[in-house]
C-alpha cells in the first residue's frame, strides 16, 4: 500500500470520524470518481464494524448504462459489496434533461438509502467538479450561495448525503484505481460539449495556464462557504428578533425588513418562501430583490407559491390560495406536504382537508376579528364534509379539531441553518 493510498484512506476516516455509521451507502456510476470511493470506502472500513453497501442509478438514457450497472457490479462482487441497481424511466423529453436526471438520482437514492435501513450516502464528486461548478456558477453571476459550489455534506429527504473526495482531483484517483488494477468506465456524454459542465472542463487547461487551477476555485468554494455560514448565523439572529409565526406563515417586521441590508432581507425572506412554498431551491436572485423593493413599498406580491402582504405593520409571508386551490387529501393524509389533523378515533371516509378558500370563510363567522388578512385564511387548511367546513382553525371554527403543522414553527428558523 503506498502513501498516497494512506492518505485516500485517511481522508475517508476522518471524514466519519471515530463513530462511523454501521451500514454506509455509496452511489456508483462506473466511473473513475465513484468507482475509487467504493473501493476506497471497502478498504477503509475492511476491518470495522461499518458495512458497505453500493447502489447504481440506471437513468434509462443510454443502451451502454445497463454495460455499466454490471461492471459495478462485478467490483461489488470483487470487494464483497451488496450492490442494487436503479431505474429510472420518468423523462417524457420536456424540461432540463440534467436537472430532472439529478433529482429523479435523487429520488431515487434517498428511497433506497432509507429502504435499506441507512441514514449516510456517499457520492464521489472530486474537487474538478467543484472547480466546475464554481465556473457555472460565477457564468450566472452567483452570490455567495452559490460560489460555494457543493457542499461537503447535507441532509437530502432525510438522509445524509457525504462527499469525501471533495478536495481530491480526478487524477489522483484514476492514479489510485490504476495502481490498484481496478478498471473504470467513461461516460460518453462527458465529452458532449451541449452541456455546460462540459464546456467548462473544457475550459480548464486554459483557465490553469492563468492560474485558476481546479485548486483554486475549490478554495474559492471552501472560502465562500464560511461566508455563507456567517451569513446564514447572522439571518438566524435577525430572524429571531424580528420573525413571528402564526400558524404555517412568517411574520416579519416591516420597519426592521426595510433597514436590513438587503443580502440578509433576502436569506430571510426565501427561507420563508422555501418554508412554506416547498422545494430545494428559492427563485432566481433578481426575481426575490424585485419582490424585496415592492414588499418595502408595502405593496402586495406572489412568488414561489406563496402570497406577500402588508398587514398591521407586519410583511405577512403566507401561501398563495392559487397555488393550492385543486389541493385535497384524505382527512387521515398529509396537506400541502406539512399539514395533518389530528382526531382521537376513526377519520370519517367523507372527510377530506382542502384549503377554505372563499365558500368556506364564508361559513366562519366573524373571520375579521383573527386579525390575520384575507388572503392568508383562504390558503389555510380545513376539513371539509361534502360543502360542509367541519374545522378551520385559523378562524376558530371548530378548534376541538386540530390541524397540526409538521416539525413546528421551530423548523422554519433551524432551516435557515441547514442549507
Amino acid at each position: 500500500m503506498s502513501s498516497v493510498d494512506d492518505d485516500i484512506y485517511g481522508l475517508i476516516q476522518r471524514e466519519f470520524g471515530s463513530n462511523p455509521p454501521t451500514r454506509l451507502g455509496v452511489a456508483v456510476s462506473g466511473g473513475s470518481d465513484s468507482v475509487a470511493l467504493l473501493h476506497a470506502l471497502s478498504r477503509a472500513y475492511a476491518d470495522s464494524a461499518t458495512e458497505v453497501f453500493a447502489v447504481t442509478v440506471d437513468h434509462g438514457l443510454r443502451p451502454e448504462a445497463i454495460r455499466e450497472a454490471r461492471h459495478v457490479a462485478e467490483i461489488a462482487r470483487q470487494l464483497g459489496v451488496s450492490h442494487d441497481v436503479l431505474t429510472w424511466d420518468g423523462w417524457d423529453g420536456s424540461g432540463n434533461l440534467q436537472d430532472r436526471a439529478r433529482g429523479a438520482r435523487y429520488n431515487l437514492l434517498t428511497a433506497w438509502a432509507r429502504q435499506m435501513g441507512i441514514a449516510v450516502l456517499a457520492l464521489g464528486h472530486t474537487a474538478d467538479d467543484q472547480a466546475e461548478t464554481v465556473l457555472m456558477r460565477l457564468a450566472r453571476s452567483s452570490g455567495v450561495n452559490g460560489l460555494a459550489g457543493i457542499p461537503r455534506r447535507r441532509t437530502v429527504q432525510g438522509i445524509t448525503v457525504v462527499r469525501p473526495f471533495l478536495d481530491v482531483s480526478r487524477a489522483q484517483l484514476r492514479g489510485y484505481l490504476t495502481r490498484h488494477g481496478v478498471a473504470w468506465i467513461d461516460d460518453p456524454s462527458n465529452e458532449d460539449t451541449r452541456f455546460e459542465r462540459v464546456r467548462m472542463r473544457e475550459a480548464m487547461p486554459t483557465l490553469a495556464s492563468l492560474g485558476l487551477t481546479s485548486t483554486v476555485l475549490a478554495d474559492v468554494a471552501r472560502n465562500m462557504s464560511r461566508a455563507r455560514e456567517a451569513l446564514d448565523w447572522y439571518t438566524f439572529i435577525v430572524a429571531r428578533e424580528i420573525v413571528q409565526l402564526d400558524g404555517g406563515d412568517v411574520l416579519i417586521d416591516l420597519r426592521r425588513f426595510r433597514t436590513m441590508p438587503e443580502e440578509t432581507a433576502r436569506r430571510l425572506l426565501v427561507r420563508a418562501l422555501l418554508w412554506i412554498g416547498g422545494g430545494t431551491y428559492g427563485p432566481r436572485r433578481q426575481t426575490v430583490m424585485d419582490a424585496i423593493i415592492a414588499i418595502r413599498a408595502g405593496k402586495t406580491t406572489t412568488l414561489h407559491g406563496c402570497i406577500v402582504i402588508s398587514h398591521g405593520g407586519l410583511i405577512w409571508i403566507c401561501r398563495e390560495y392559487n397555488a393550492v386551490r385543486q389541493l385535497e387529501s384524505p382527512a387521515d393524509a398529509i396537506w400541502d406536504r406539512r399539514w395533518r389533523l389530528v382526531h382521537g378515533g376513526p377519520m370519517p371516509v367523507d372527510w377530506r382537508l382542502r384549503p377554505l378558500g372563499r365558500a368556506g370563510l364564508r361559513q366562519c363567522g366573524d373571520w375579521r376579528r383573527t386579525g390575520r388578512p384575507y388572503a392568508a385564511l383562504t390558503a389555510s387548511p380545513s376539513v371539509w364534509a361534502g360543502d360542509k367546513v367541519l374545522a378551520a382553525p385559523q378562524t376558530g371554527l371548530d378548534s376541538s379539531l386540530k390541524i397540526e403543522l409538521i416539525g413546528g414553527g421551530e423548523e422554519f428558523f433551524a432551516s435557515i441553518l441547514s442549507h
